[in-house]
């Protein structure tokens, strides 16, 4: 059986929640992790009954009875190589001891992700995932599939293209003049300067060779950091910037 390289991640995450008997303390538990692991705990905790695939913060979760000893998750994009086990989730009440409990899978969602076609196995037995009504015969494979719609607006973001070319977004007011500077300039902001592509959506293309880079957008005197990027780090004169890595 194949296991996707976040899982020891995951289950790290989920042994911690599952000795924590309050979701208040939750927060506690979180404060050692990186940002998005903690942004994944919170999730976890947020999942309260079984029900039909849906979308939260970026991923979408999956969520199956208790009742057995092993489920398990294979996609279409895999071509269904990889199976990826569900985690046990426990709920509890005031006294701190277990109400309930379901298994769930969380999937991080990407930009290419839009319709999304999937099998469970159930204690060896695979199936069409009973929570959800939507399936399809899928011709490829032969197989009738379970199948979630994750089609929505995907806002521009600063993203590595092919062949180490970076697009850098910057979204604002419209009609300014945008630069971009970075580790990759030694900090000077005025060799590149963003093209306006939509009102207040200014975008930049630049090649740049493996490797982890720090930059920021600036408009007069004004430094601002990339909100469509989350990753953050200090300059050496311990201002906050974006941080990119290429690979």
């Amino acid at each position: 059986m194949c296991m996707d390289r976040n899982i020891i991640r995951s289950l790290a995450i989920a042994l911690l929640l599952s000795l924590v008997s309050f979701h208040s303390f939750a927060a506690e538990v979180t404060g050692g992790l990186t940002e998005e692991e903690a942004d994944y705990a919170n999730l976890v905790t947020s999942i309260t009954k079984v029900k039909a695939p849906y979308m939260k913060d970026g991923y979408i979760v999956f969520t199956a009875e208790k009742d057995a000893r092993f489920v398990g998750i294979a996609f279409d994009f895999e071509n269904f190589k990889t199976i990826h086990p569900y985690q046990k989730h426990n709920s509890y009440n005031e006294s701190g001891e277990v109400k309930d409990s379901l298994f769930f899978y969380a999937l991080k969602l990407t930009k290419d992700m839009q319709k999304i076609k999937y099998r469970i196995v159930i204690d060896g037995l695979w199936t069409l995932d009973p929570t959800n009504e939507s399936k399809g015969f899928d011709r490829s494979t032969g197989l009738l599939l379970s199948i979630y719609d994750a089609t929505r607006e995907i806002p521009p973001a600063t993203e590595q293209l092919k062949d180490g070319i970076v697009r850098f977004v910057y979204q604002g007011e419209s009609g300014k003049q945008i630069r971009l500077g970075g580790s990759f300039t030694n900090w000077d902001s005025w060799i590149y300067e963003m093209k306006e592509v939509q009102p207040g959506l200014y975008q930049f293309e630049l090649s740049l060779p493996p490797g982890t880079y720090q930059y920021a957008y600036f408009t007069g005197m004004n430094m601002l950091v990339d909100i469509t990027n989350p990753q953050r780090c200090y300059t050496v004169d311990g201002k906050t910037a974006s941080q990119i890595t290429i690979r």
